[in-house]
């Protein structure tokens, strides 16, 4: 199993977006499985409605989610921990520094992903996520929006869907990179 932890402040808007409708993505029976926090997310709290309704609209399953802070534990357990903003990846290396090379925002990993580290040989998931963090230092930085996705709290629900729209893009792009990951380890072994 390969956890993902997603990370946003308060774990009710994008971060519930993104593992939700990662989870709607992948196939039955994946080993990838995602996970979600905030950084100033209460114990226990329940998704907002309207970050539930948009969820379901673009086919999320928003039933028995609790929010849940981030904690070094959970970062421990999770081979890439993508903050949905820089300023959540930050929280992330600070809380747990030893992670700072599997830390990325989600938009971010998959653009370096993308960049060359999805195909090659084996080691699984991890070896995309190794590639991607040494692509880092050698990709040319890119303008703060381009890795971030916009807070939608307290704003209109136009900007809440378009929030939503843009995590789904994102997590398409990691539903990708996993298959493409799986498809080059079979061609690989067989």
């Amino acid at each position: 199993m390969t956890r993902i932890l997603f990370v946003c402040t308060g774990n009710v808007h994008r971060s519930v977006l993104a593992e939700r409708l990662l989870a709607a993505k992948l196939p039955p029976g994946s080993a990838l499985r995602p996970e979600s926090a905030g950084t100033e997310a209460w114990h226990r709290f329940r998704m907002e409605d309207a970050t539930r309704a948009v969820l379901e609209e673009l086919g999320g399953d928003g039933s028995g989610f609790v929010s849940r802070p981030v904690t070094a534990q959970l970062m421990a357990g999770a081979p890439v921990v993508l903050g949905l903003a820089r300023e959540h990846r930050e929280a992330a290396v600070r809380l747990a520094p030893a992670a700072m090379r599997r830390c990325f925002t989600l938009k971010e990993f998959v653009r370096l992903a993308d960049g060359g580290a999805a195909g090659g040989g084996g080691g699984g998931f991890e070896a995309v996520v190794a590639a991607a963090a040494a692509r880092r230092g050698a990709a040319a930085p890119v303008p703060p929006a381009e890795d971030d996705i916009p807070d939608p709290w307290g704003r209109p629900r136009e900007e809440l869907y378009e929030c939503a729209l843009e995590v789904d893009r994102a997590v398409s792009g990691l539903v990708r990179l996993w298959a493409m990951r799986h498809y080059s380890r079979a061609c690989i072994e067989s």
